[in-house]
């Protein structure tokens, strides 16, 4: 139950972000920008998920994609949008347990 719960939000399989940000992956952080201002990953790139559709000019297609937000409930949601435009897209979750994946 747990595990389809986890695949609706965009978890998927264990992934090395660090791995992914070496080989050029860009981090997006979708939270709001007062959320941002108080804290994120330093080479994360602030799009808000209501911003997300309107703001994919701002990425590289050609570059992997990772999400965070918070929890990781918005970051899911910034995949399923970030997918359908066709980006190779990972949901890192809440940003602060992202950071310490890097």
């Amino acid at each position: 139950m747990f595990g389809s719960f986890r695949q609706m939000l965009g978890f998927g399989p264990k992934v090395k972000y660090s791995d992914l940000v070496k080989n050029g992956a860009q981090i997006v952080d979708v939270r709001t920008p007062a959320e941002f201002n108080q804290g994120h990953i330093k080479s994360s790139q602030n799009i808000p998920l209501n911003e997300l559709s309107t703001g994919l000019k701002k990425l590289d297609k050609d570059k992997v994609v990772i999400t965070c937000c918070a929890s990781g409930m918005r970051s899911g949601m910034a995949k399923g949008i970030l997918k359908s435009a066709g980006f190779e897209v990972y949901n890192g979750g809440g940003w602060m347990s992202l950071q310490r994946k890097l």
